[in-house]
């Protein structure tokens, strides 16, 4: 009996225990009525009430007790602390105006505003477009206040173009317009606008910005220009015998549109590959050339029948190089001199052609007869012997 009862005490008690299971379970040991208090809206804003209430009443309290330096001093420990932990970037602004007091137009503003143009995407939200009637592409350049994101080598770069206007005193000049200002009588002060760009970024990386992104840009923008350009063909100016100097010195320029390349070219394909390669080496050779104290030129005679393609190969190498054409006609100088101004008048990276030169220069060996020499009538002065040619091209 003892243990009949034992058992049916031991079975009621494990079947009564099965009601508690599922709040174990479920890991609610509280009675089921919580659930209801925490879940009401009433309760939430009472207990946050209760909470702005003793916050407040603890802000009293410490403005009460605790004096205003201690108060400083305690939250600079804080904020302190913070920063320890937490990374901070330092920046640091360049700013690259467009003219430099000194220096005239700024090398870094010209090749930054190109560079630029070519890294805008389609976060940009206003842009600047222009054409001019001698280019083929339409310019599109930075609006006002926008901004580009950049990467070099890791470091994040941020360009921001930036314009200022101003009124400027009659009379007053700090340098940084084109040309001289108009200071007429009775006229109001113009306005005078500054153009810059801000270029930010972290400031330990200073020293990298200066000395490798910066010739970057450069060195991207006058690859970029290289690819735009129009190539010019020089001649004579019409005024050139009263020595006008116009925008281009003694020359007079238009567009050359001469379809002649080295794939359209009608020459034997080892002769045009050698040729090539002799340019390509050419242009890669110019730190070369100024560490050996050399002028960086190179020299090529072309003679042959008329029509037998020297113009051809003389505007297929314009074209590859992207070399402006100087047409020198040596029948047109006097002297010596005059050849002087003329070479000095021309560009860098340009083609200087001599147009048979063989006939266009007194030699010794071919004025003089063969039975002695005999009086010559008077002539201009011109260049007698090559010896004035070769020393006005040498450099």
């Amino acid at each position: 009996m003892k243990r009949t009862s034992l058992y049916n005490t031991a079975l009621a008690h494990i079947q009564s225990s099965r009601h508690f299971l599922p709040y174990c379970r479920s890991g609610a040991m509280l009675p089921p009525n919580v659930k209801e208090i925490m879940a009401s809206p009433s309760s939430l804003f009472s207990a946050y009430a209760s909470f702005t209430a003793s916050m407040m009443l603890a802000r009293t309290m410490v403005n009460d007790i605790v004096p205003r330096p201690v108060q400083s001093y305690l939250w600079q420990s804080i904020r302190h602390l913070f920063k320890a932990k937490l990374p901070v970037q330092q920046r640091l602004t360049f700013v690259v105006e467009e003219y430099a007091r000194d220096l005239g137009r700024n090398e870094i503003f010209v090749a930054a505003e190109l560079y630029l143009s070519s890294k805008i995407g389609t976060d940009t939200d206003c842009l600047k477009i222009s054409k001019s009637h001698a280019k083929k592409h339409v310019l599109v350049r930075l609006a006002k206040d926008e901004t580009i994101l950049d990467t070099f080598e890791g470091v994040e770069l941020k360009w921001k173009f930036v314009t200022v206007t101003t009124r400027r005193a009659r009379g007053s000049s700090d340098g940084f317009e084109e040309g001289p200002p108009i200071n007429l009588p009775g006229t109001p002060p113009r306005p005078e606008t500054k153009r810059c760009f801000e270029l930010s970024f972290d400031k330990k990386h200073k020293d990298k910005i200066i000395e490798s992104y910066v010739a970057f840009v450069i060195q991207k923008a006058s690859d970029l220009k290289d690819k735009e350009k129009v190539l010019k063909m020089f001649t004579l100016g019409g005024n050139f015998h009263g020595l006008m100097n116009g925008p281009n010195g003694l020359w007079s320029s238009i567009n050359l549109e001469h379809p002649s390349t080295f794939d359209t070219l009608a020459m034997e394909p080892e002769q045009k590959k050698a040729i090539m390669n002799d340019l390509d080496r050419f242009l890669s050779r110019r730190e070369f050339y100024k560490r050996v104290g050399r002028a960086w030129k190179r020299g090529y005679l072309l003679y042959g029948p008329p029509g037998t393609g020297k113009s051809s190969l003389v505007a297929a190498m314009a074209n590859y190089l992207k070399f402006d054409v100087y047409d020198l006609q040596l029948s047109n100088i006097m002297s010596d001199w005059q050849l002087r101004e003329l070479l000095l008048c021309t560009g860098n990276s340009s083609i200087l052609v001599i147009e048979d030169i063989d006939c266009s220069i007194d030699l010794p060996e071919r004025a003089a007869p063969p039975h002695g020499p005999t009086k010559m009538p008077e002539m201009p002065a011109r260049p007698k012997t090559g010896c004035g040619l070769a020393a006005e091209t040498r450099g």
